[in-house]
Protein backbone atom coordinates (compact mmCIF):
# COMPACT_ATOMS: atom_id res chain seq x y z
CA UNK A 1 0.00 0.00 0.00
CA UNK A 2 1.40 3.37 -1.03
CA UNK A 3 1.71 5.93 1.76
CA UNK A 4 1.29 9.56 0.74
CA UNK A 5 2.42 12.21 3.19
CA UNK A 6 0.90 15.66 3.65
CA UNK A 7 4.01 17.22 2.10
CA UNK A 8 3.83 15.03 -1.00
CA UNK A 9 0.10 15.61 -1.39
CA UNK A 10 0.37 19.40 -1.09
CA UNK A 11 3.16 19.55 -3.69
CA UNK A 12 1.12 17.39 -6.10
CA UNK A 13 -1.84 19.75 -5.74
CA UNK A 14 0.24 22.91 -6.25
CA UNK A 15 -0.84 23.04 -9.90
CA UNK A 16 -4.36 23.90 -8.67
CA UNK A 17 -3.03 27.38 -7.83
CA UNK A 18 -1.35 28.81 -10.93
CA UNK A 19 -0.99 32.25 -9.32
CA UNK A 20 1.00 30.79 -6.40
CA UNK A 21 4.67 29.90 -6.43
CA UNK A 22 4.65 27.35 -3.62
CA UNK A 23 3.84 29.75 -0.79
CA UNK A 24 0.54 28.08 0.10
CA UNK A 25 2.24 24.68 0.05
CA UNK A 26 4.89 25.91 2.46
CA UNK A 27 2.25 27.52 4.69
CA UNK A 28 0.32 24.24 4.95
CA UNK A 29 3.60 22.49 5.72
CA UNK A 30 4.26 24.99 8.55
CA UNK A 31 0.80 24.29 9.98
CA UNK A 32 1.57 20.56 9.91
CA UNK A 33 4.83 21.07 11.80
CA UNK A 34 3.21 23.22 14.50
CA UNK A 35 0.38 20.66 14.81
CA UNK A 36 2.91 17.88 15.53
CA UNK A 37 4.48 19.94 18.32
CA UNK A 38 1.11 20.79 19.88
CA UNK A 39 -0.01 17.16 19.59
CA UNK A 40 3.14 16.04 21.43
CA UNK A 41 2.36 18.42 24.30
CA UNK A 42 -1.33 17.43 24.39
CA UNK A 43 -0.33 13.78 24.68
CA UNK A 44 1.96 14.40 27.65
CA UNK A 45 -0.04 17.21 29.25
CA UNK A 46 -0.85 15.11 32.30
CA UNK A 47 2.83 14.44 32.95
CA UNK A 48 4.14 18.01 32.98
CA UNK A 49 3.17 21.39 34.34
CA UNK A 50 1.12 22.36 31.32
CA UNK A 51 -2.38 21.51 32.54
CA UNK A 52 -4.67 23.97 34.25
CA UNK A 53 -5.20 27.71 34.00
CA UNK A 54 -2.67 30.54 33.79
CA UNK A 55 -4.81 32.81 35.92
CA UNK A 56 -5.52 35.19 33.04
CA UNK A 57 -8.64 35.69 30.92
CA UNK A 58 -8.59 36.05 27.14
CA UNK A 59 -10.48 38.58 25.03
CA UNK A 60 -13.53 36.27 24.97
CA UNK A 61 -13.82 36.38 28.76
CA UNK A 62 -12.71 32.74 29.05
CA UNK A 63 -10.09 31.55 31.53
CA UNK A 64 -6.91 30.82 29.59
CA UNK A 65 -5.52 27.30 29.92
CA UNK A 66 -1.77 26.81 29.84
CA UNK A 67 -2.03 24.58 26.79
CA UNK A 68 -4.01 27.34 25.01
CA UNK A 69 -1.04 29.65 25.47
CA UNK A 70 1.42 27.00 24.32
CA UNK A 71 -0.59 26.19 21.17
CA UNK A 72 -1.01 29.87 20.35
CA UNK A 73 2.72 30.50 20.69
CA UNK A 74 3.64 27.47 18.57
CA UNK A 75 1.46 28.43 15.62
CA UNK A 76 2.49 32.10 15.79
CA UNK A 77 6.17 31.06 15.82
CA UNK A 78 5.64 28.73 12.85
CA UNK A 79 3.94 31.47 10.82
CA UNK A 80 6.59 34.06 11.67
CA UNK A 81 9.44 31.71 10.77
CA UNK A 82 7.78 30.45 7.58
CA UNK A 83 7.55 33.85 5.94
CA UNK A 84 4.30 33.21 4.05
CA UNK A 85 2.08 35.25 6.41
CA UNK A 86 1.98 39.03 6.95
CA UNK A 87 -0.52 38.98 9.85
CA UNK A 88 -2.24 36.59 12.26
CA UNK A 89 -5.60 36.79 14.00
CA UNK A 90 -6.03 34.50 17.01
CA UNK A 91 -8.81 33.87 19.48
CA UNK A 92 -6.25 34.37 22.23
CA UNK A 93 -5.22 37.90 21.15
CA UNK A 94 -7.28 41.07 21.35
CA UNK A 95 -5.82 42.52 18.16
CA UNK A 96 -4.19 41.15 15.03
CA UNK A 97 -0.49 40.26 15.13
CA UNK A 98 1.18 42.07 12.20
CA UNK A 99 4.38 40.51 10.86
CA UNK A 100 6.94 42.75 9.23
CA UNK A 101 10.29 40.98 9.16
CA UNK A 102 12.80 40.14 6.46
CA UNK A 103 11.27 36.75 5.60
CA UNK A 104 7.68 38.07 5.49
CA UNK A 105 8.19 41.16 3.30
CA UNK A 106 6.66 39.44 0.26
CA UNK A 107 4.08 37.40 2.20
CA UNK A 108 0.79 36.93 0.35
CA UNK A 109 -1.41 35.50 3.07
CA UNK A 110 -3.02 36.18 6.44
CA UNK A 111 -4.12 33.44 8.84
CA UNK A 112 -6.98 33.45 11.35
CA UNK A 113 -7.03 30.69 13.95
CA UNK A 114 -8.47 29.22 17.11
CA UNK A 115 -5.28 27.60 18.41
CA UNK A 116 -7.01 25.27 20.87
CA UNK A 117 -10.75 24.81 20.43
CA UNK A 118 -12.54 23.00 23.26
CA UNK A 119 -9.81 23.85 25.76
CA UNK A 120 -12.18 23.41 28.73
CA UNK A 121 -11.82 19.68 28.01
CA UNK A 122 -8.03 19.59 28.37
CA UNK A 123 -7.97 18.60 32.04
CA UNK A 124 -10.45 15.74 31.54
CA UNK A 125 -8.71 14.07 28.57
CA UNK A 126 -11.33 14.85 25.92
CA UNK A 127 -10.39 15.66 22.30
CA UNK A 128 -9.43 19.25 21.51
CA UNK A 129 -8.47 20.84 18.21
CA UNK A 130 -7.02 23.71 16.19
CA UNK A 131 -9.02 25.58 13.52
CA UNK A 132 -7.36 27.71 10.85
CA UNK A 133 -8.42 29.89 7.93
CA UNK A 134 -6.19 31.35 5.20
CA UNK A 135 -6.92 34.44 3.07
CA UNK A 136 -4.94 36.29 0.43
CA UNK A 137 -3.97 39.71 1.79
CA UNK A 138 -5.79 42.76 0.42
CA UNK A 139 -3.15 45.27 1.56
CA UNK A 140 -0.31 45.89 -0.88
CA UNK A 141 2.87 45.45 1.17
CA UNK A 142 4.49 45.53 4.59
CA UNK A 143 2.83 44.11 7.66
CA UNK A 144 -0.78 42.98 7.35
CA UNK A 145 -3.67 45.15 8.55
CA UNK A 146 -7.04 44.57 10.18
CA UNK A 147 -8.64 45.18 6.78
CA UNK A 148 -6.93 42.06 5.42
CA UNK A 149 -9.21 40.02 7.68
CA UNK A 150 -12.44 41.84 6.83
CA UNK A 151 -13.26 39.38 4.04
CA UNK A 152 -16.27 37.10 3.73
CA UNK A 153 -15.74 33.38 4.13
CA UNK A 154 -16.24 32.94 0.39
CA UNK A 155 -12.80 34.55 -0.07
CA UNK A 156 -10.94 31.86 1.88
CA UNK A 157 -8.02 30.28 0.02
CA UNK A 158 -7.78 27.32 2.42
CA UNK A 159 -9.14 26.20 5.76
CA UNK A 160 -8.76 23.25 8.05
CA UNK A 161 -8.70 21.80 11.50
CA UNK A 162 -6.46 19.50 13.51
CA UNK A 163 -8.05 17.15 16.02
CA UNK A 164 -5.91 15.94 18.90
CA UNK A 165 -7.56 12.75 20.08
CA UNK A 166 -7.00 8.99 20.05
CA UNK A 167 -5.13 9.81 16.87
CA UNK A 168 -4.02 13.21 15.57
CA UNK A 169 -5.70 14.14 12.33
CA UNK A 170 -5.41 17.16 10.02
CA UNK A 171 -8.36 17.88 7.70
CA UNK A 172 -8.19 20.69 5.16
CA UNK A 173 -9.60 22.09 1.94
CA UNK A 174 -8.32 24.51 -0.68
CA UNK A 175 -11.69 24.63 -2.43
CA UNK A 176 -10.98 21.42 -4.36
CA UNK A 177 -12.61 18.93 -2.00
CA UNK A 178 -11.64 17.83 1.50
CA UNK A 179 -8.80 15.51 2.48
CA UNK A 180 -7.85 14.07 5.86
CA UNK A 181 -4.38 13.10 7.08
CA UNK A 182 -3.60 11.03 10.16
CA UNK A 183 -0.32 11.45 12.03
CA UNK A 184 1.76 8.27 11.97
CA UNK A 185 3.90 8.64 15.11
CA UNK A 186 6.31 5.93 13.93
CA UNK A 187 7.53 8.13 11.07
CA UNK A 188 6.41 11.53 12.37
CA UNK A 189 4.40 12.34 9.25
CA UNK A 190 0.78 13.15 8.46
CA UNK A 191 -0.31 10.47 5.95
CA UNK A 192 -3.34 10.64 3.64
CA UNK A 193 -5.97 8.48 5.35
CA UNK A 194 -9.28 10.03 4.25
CA UNK A 195 -9.05 11.14 0.58
CA UNK A 196 -11.93 13.10 -0.95
CA UNK A 197 -14.02 13.24 2.22
CA UNK A 198 -17.74 13.65 1.65
CA UNK A 199 -20.43 13.91 4.29
CA UNK A 200 -23.75 12.01 4.01
CA UNK A 201 -26.76 14.07 2.90
CA UNK A 202 -28.48 13.05 6.12
CA UNK A 203 -27.55 11.37 9.37
CA UNK A 204 -28.89 10.22 12.73
CA UNK A 205 -26.99 12.56 15.06
CA UNK A 206 -27.84 16.02 16.34
CA UNK A 207 -25.26 17.90 18.42
CA UNK A 208 -26.38 20.77 20.62
CA UNK A 209 -25.93 21.82 24.25
CA UNK A 210 -29.44 20.94 25.45
CA UNK A 211 -28.61 22.37 28.87
CA UNK A 212 -29.41 25.77 27.32
CA UNK A 213 -32.79 24.61 26.00
CA UNK A 214 -34.82 27.22 27.90
CA UNK A 215 -32.75 30.01 26.33
CA UNK A 216 -33.03 28.81 22.70
CA UNK A 217 -35.14 30.44 19.97
CA UNK A 218 -38.50 28.77 19.43
CA UNK A 219 -37.41 27.34 16.08
CA UNK A 220 -34.51 25.49 17.72
CA UNK A 221 -36.76 24.14 20.50
CA UNK A 222 -39.18 22.82 17.90
CA UNK A 223 -36.37 21.29 15.86
CA UNK A 224 -35.00 19.45 18.92
CA UNK A 225 -38.46 17.98 19.56
CA UNK A 226 -38.62 16.96 15.87
CA UNK A 227 -35.27 15.15 16.29
CA UNK A 228 -36.67 13.26 19.29
CA UNK A 229 -39.92 12.14 17.64
CA UNK A 230 -40.37 8.60 16.35
CA UNK A 231 -40.77 8.37 12.57
CA UNK A 232 -39.44 5.36 10.62
CA UNK A 233 -39.60 7.15 7.25
CA UNK A 234 -36.96 9.66 8.38
CA UNK A 235 -35.03 7.31 10.73
CA UNK A 236 -36.09 9.29 13.77
CA UNK A 237 -35.57 9.64 16.65
CA UNK A 238 -32.01 10.86 16.11
CA UNK A 239 -29.23 10.28 18.63
CA UNK A 240 -28.05 13.23 20.71
CA UNK A 241 -24.25 13.44 20.78
CA UNK A 242 -22.53 16.49 22.24
CA UNK A 243 -18.87 16.36 23.28
CA UNK A 244 -18.56 20.09 23.94
CA UNK A 245 -15.44 20.29 21.80
CA UNK A 246 -16.57 21.78 18.48
CA UNK A 247 -13.86 20.21 16.33
CA UNK A 248 -14.58 16.74 17.76
CA UNK A 249 -18.37 17.04 17.32
CA UNK A 250 -18.07 18.39 13.78
CA UNK A 251 -15.41 15.83 12.78
CA UNK A 252 -17.67 12.96 13.85
CA UNK A 253 -20.68 14.42 12.05
CA UNK A 254 -18.61 15.11 8.92
CA UNK A 255 -17.75 11.42 8.65
CA UNK A 256 -20.96 9.81 9.92
CA UNK A 257 -23.57 12.42 8.99
CA UNK A 258 -25.36 14.73 11.40
CA UNK A 259 -26.03 18.33 12.35
CA UNK A 260 -24.18 20.61 14.77
CA UNK A 261 -26.19 23.52 16.16
CA UNK A 262 -24.89 26.43 18.26
CA UNK A 263 -27.78 28.92 18.20
CA UNK A 264 -28.36 32.32 19.67
CA UNK A 265 -29.65 32.37 23.23
CA UNK A 266 -31.16 34.97 25.51
CA UNK A 267 -27.68 35.26 27.09
CA UNK A 268 -25.87 35.44 23.73
CA UNK A 269 -28.31 37.14 21.34
CA UNK A 270 -25.69 37.38 18.57
CA UNK A 271 -24.51 33.79 19.05
CA UNK A 272 -21.33 32.63 20.75
CA UNK A 273 -19.04 31.12 18.12
CA UNK A 274 -16.60 33.40 16.28
CA UNK A 275 -17.29 33.94 12.59
CA UNK A 276 -13.75 34.61 11.34
CA UNK A 277 -11.72 31.77 12.83
CA UNK A 278 -14.33 29.17 13.84
CA UNK A 279 -17.46 29.31 11.71
CA UNK A 280 -16.03 30.37 8.32
CA UNK A 281 -13.28 27.73 8.14
CA UNK A 282 -15.60 24.97 9.39
CA UNK A 283 -18.26 26.09 6.90
CA UNK A 284 -15.73 26.00 4.03
CA UNK A 285 -14.76 22.43 4.93
CA UNK A 286 -18.33 21.19 5.35
CA UNK A 287 -19.52 22.80 2.10
CA UNK A 288 -16.58 21.29 0.21
CA UNK A 289 -17.60 17.90 1.67
CA UNK A 290 -21.15 18.35 0.35
CA UNK A 291 -22.81 19.71 3.51
CA UNK A 292 -24.24 23.11 4.45
CA UNK A 293 -23.47 25.81 7.01
CA UNK A 294 -25.85 28.64 7.91
CA UNK A 295 -26.67 31.08 10.68
CA UNK A 296 -30.19 29.66 10.74
CA UNK A 297 -31.15 32.37 8.25
CA UNK A 298 -28.36 32.70 5.69
CA UNK A 299 -25.19 31.01 4.44
CA UNK A 300 -22.35 31.47 6.96
CA UNK A 301 -19.69 32.26 4.36
CA UNK A 302 -21.71 35.18 2.98
CA UNK A 303 -22.01 37.01 6.32
CA UNK A 304 -20.02 40.28 6.18
CA UNK A 305 -17.16 40.60 8.69
CA UNK A 306 -17.29 43.85 10.65
CA UNK A 307 -15.08 43.05 13.64
CA UNK A 308 -12.24 40.66 14.49
CA UNK A 309 -14.02 38.64 17.16
CA UNK A 310 -17.51 38.84 15.64
CA UNK A 311 -19.92 36.21 16.89
CA UNK A 312 -22.67 34.30 15.12
CA UNK A 313 -25.04 31.36 15.44
CA UNK A 314 -24.19 28.17 13.53
CA UNK A 315 -26.18 25.34 11.92
CA UNK A 316 -23.71 23.03 10.19
CA UNK A 317 -23.64 19.51 8.78
CA UNK A 318 -25.53 17.17 6.47
CA UNK A 319 -27.41 19.21 3.87
CA UNK A 320 -30.87 17.67 4.37
CA UNK A 321 -30.69 18.09 8.14
CA UNK A 322 -29.57 21.73 7.89
CA UNK A 323 -32.39 22.43 5.42
CA UNK A 324 -34.94 20.98 7.86
CA UNK A 325 -33.55 22.99 10.76
CA UNK A 326 -33.68 26.13 8.59
CA UNK A 327 -37.35 25.41 7.83
CA UNK A 328 -38.10 25.34 11.56
CA UNK A 329 -36.19 28.59 12.09
CA UNK A 330 -38.04 30.32 9.25
CA UNK A 331 -41.43 29.07 10.42
CA UNK A 332 -40.91 30.21 14.00
CA UNK A 333 -38.74 33.30 13.39
CA UNK A 334 -41.53 35.62 14.47
CA UNK A 335 -41.81 33.91 17.85
CA UNK A 336 -39.72 35.32 20.68
CA UNK A 337 -36.85 33.53 22.34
Amino acid sequence: MEVKTLGQFVIEKQADFPYAKGELSRLLRDIGIAAKIVNREVNKAGLVEILGETGTVNVQGEKVKKLDVFANEQFISAFKAGGEVCAIASEENDDIIPIDNAVSKSAKYVVAMDPLDGSSNIDVNVSVGTIFSIYRRTSLNGAGTLQDFMQKGTEQVAAGYIIYGSSCMLVYTTGKGVNGFTLDPSIGEFCLSHPNLTTPKSGKIYSINEGNYLHFPEGVKKYIKYCQEEDKATNRPYSSRYIGSGVADIHRNLINGGIYVYPTTTKSPKGKLRLLYECNPLAFIIEQAGGKATTGEKRIMEVPITELHQRTSLFLGSSDMVDTAMDFMTKHSAEKV
